[in-house]
């Protein structure tokens, strides 16, 4: 008897949902948008989560960079002018690379064009034969700075790959990019450095001519690369701060690379709960149109309730009919919010090359909180509908 009275329950609710299309529709929209905010939030941190694994699993943990915290008497911080082979005497450093920070120096691909580039600053880097090595990047055309550059004293410069595709640069192309008016040939572009990005858009150029054309002192590096041994990043990063700086007045701050897109993994984890909150707070509203709606509906649907009580259902079974409603409601809002949360993953993975992940628990999560907050919302509407009576139907329909 209790199992024929649920049958019919459920086909009188369905029956109700179905001859109001547009009611349902508008019923459905705040679960759809409140779960589908919340799956996209929480899958696109995770997929952004997971390429990051991916980077940190391929490109190695191991990528410490030191650069000169202060110095005393000097606006411009330097490392020692020997640091490499500082660096290189710690135990636990596999290898090393030094670059200098050159400064006001206008990148334009042509002479006539500099005036535009005076306003978008490029970097430029006089880096050693070995930073490729180091950084474990690839070359996407051409070679890298080599030591016969440095010998002949040649204006040579190798490109990072974002700086190529912004002075529209081909490969194998024979030209010459104007660094401060003077004439540099691009000899190769540098493939993307994952583990840091700012080196995509600089130019590279030899010690040699770096300093005949723009430091005219002695060159001091301004960062070293190092990889250390698996497992020492702690240990060398701690002992590269005394080894470099020998208890002198030069200050040197050590970051390891991996840690640092870790820390960009946790602002990441702060949007994901921003936006999450977004969805929560959009669940919460559409619960409020769901018993606005449905209260609406109790007044239109007067005469219907009337009949059924003539008939005689109970104050509970239409209480019950209205619950169920509104539990429908919230469980197809769950899962068409699920689908275009997943939508919006997939989306986003495609744009950004991510790895796409979705946990388990996820959809189940959103399907059951769209069913909570839709009969939370229809608990008035239900106790409301219970309450008529047959007589004051009669007046409301």
């Amino acid at each position: 008897m209790i199992s024929r009275n649920f049958r019919d329950l459920v086909s009188v609710a369905i029956g109700g949902l179905l001859a109001r299309k547009v009611r349902t529709l508008l019923l459905l929209m705040g679960p759809v948008i409140g779960v589908a905010a919340i799956v996209a939030a929480v899958g696109l941190t995770d997929s952004a989560k997971g390429d990051l694994k991916r980077k940190v699993a391929q490109l190695g943990t191991n990528l410490i960079t030191a650069t000169a915290a202060s110095s005393f008497g000097s606006e411009r911080p330097k490392l020692p002018v020997d640091a490499t082979e500082r660096a290189e005497q710690v135990e636990t450093v596999e290898k090393v690379s030094a670059v200098v920070q050159l400064t006001d120096i206008t990148v334009s691909p042509y002479e006539k064009a500099r005036r535009k580039y005076e306003t978008t600053p490029i970097p430029v880097l006089a880096a050693d034969t070995r930073l490729p090595f180091v950084l474990e990047v690839d070359m996407l055309s051409g070679r890298w700075i080599s030591d016969a550059d440095a010998e002949m004293d040649s204006r040579t410069v190798v490109i990072g790959s974002g700086l190529a595709n912004e002075i529209g640069y081909l490969p194998g192309e024979n030209r010459t990019i104007d660094l401060a008016g003077k004439p540099y040939g691009v000899v190769g572009i540098l493939g993307k450095v994952e583990l840091d990005p700012t080196l995509d858009n600089a130019a590279f150029i030899p010690f040699s001519a770096a300093d005949r054309d723009f430091v005219k002192e002695d060159i001091q590096p301004t960062k070293l690369y190092v990889r250390s041994d698996d497992g020492t990043e702690q240990a060398t990063a701690d002992t590269l701060r005394t080894a470099i700086s020998l208890g002198g007045p030069d200050e040197v701050g050590t970051e390891i690379q991996a840690e640092a897109l870790q820390l960009a993994a946790q602002s990441d984890k702060q949007l994901q709960l921003i936006v999450a909150s977004m969805g929560l707070l959009a669940i919460i509203v559409g619960g409020i149109g769901i018993a606005n709606v449905m209260s609406i509906s109790v007044i239109q649907r007067s005469t219907e309730i009337g009949i059924r009580r003539a008939l005689g259902h109970t104050r509970r079974t239409i209480a019950q009919q209205f619950l169920l409603e509104a539990m429908v409601v919230g469980f197809l809002g769950g899962i068409l919010g699920v689908l275009v949360g997943a939508l919006a993953i997939l989306v986003g993975v495609w744009l950004s090359g991510w790895v796409f992940v979705l946990q388990r628990w996820i959809p189940p999560a959103g399907i059951v909180l769209a069913m909570v907050v839709s009969v939370l919302a229809g608990l008035y509407p239900a106790r409301r509908a219970a309450k008529l009576e047959p007589l004051e139907t009669l007046r409301l329909g």
